[in-house]
This record gives structure tokens, sequence and C-alpha cells, in this order.
């Protein structure tokens, strides 16, 4: 299987959307861009909102971006940097 850069920037709505519309395990740095107006929420595994606030990030190793869920503020977004690799 090719490897593939993945580099992406998804605007977060009011609503939780997936970071990917279909299965696609990256290993990648996540992050809630400095530019952004406020936190970004991530969907905990029991349904609670987790906080991102403005510049945080963290790296994910083979994660499926279909199964992460975001929202937050019209104009903010979520950076994924990383790769199809899974090591």
């Amino acid at each position: 299987m090719p490897h593939n850069i993945v580099m992406r920037r998804v605007e977060v709505t009011s609503a939780y959307r997936p970071l990917s519309d279909r299965p696609l395990i990256v290993s990648a740095e996540i992050g809630a861009p400095p530019t952004n107006t406020g936190p970004v929420y991530f969907r905990g595994d029991q349904g609670d909102d987790i906080a991102w606030p403005v510049g945080a990030w963290h790296f994910f190793k083979s994660i499926d971006l279909s199964q992460l869920f975001v929202k937050g503020s019209y104009g903010d977004a979520v950076s994924i940097i990383g790769g199809t690799w899974r090591d």
C-alpha cells in the first residue's frame, strides 16, 4: 500500500462532524491553529465535549479520522498534518 501525505484544514461548525467523510487511518499532528477565535471541541468517547484551546496540538498514531468528531465557532478550523503510514 502506498503512503500518502495528509495535509488538511478542516473548518468547524456548531455541530459535530467527522474529520473525514470516509475511513482514513493516519499518523498525524492534529491541532487548533493559533488563528482560531476560541477553543474547538472534540467529542469524547462518552459523548462529552473535550475543549482544545487555541494553539493546542497532539500527535496521534494510526487513528481513523472518520471517528474523530469536532465542533467549534464559525471560521475556526482544525489542522491535520501527517500521512497514511502507521509507524
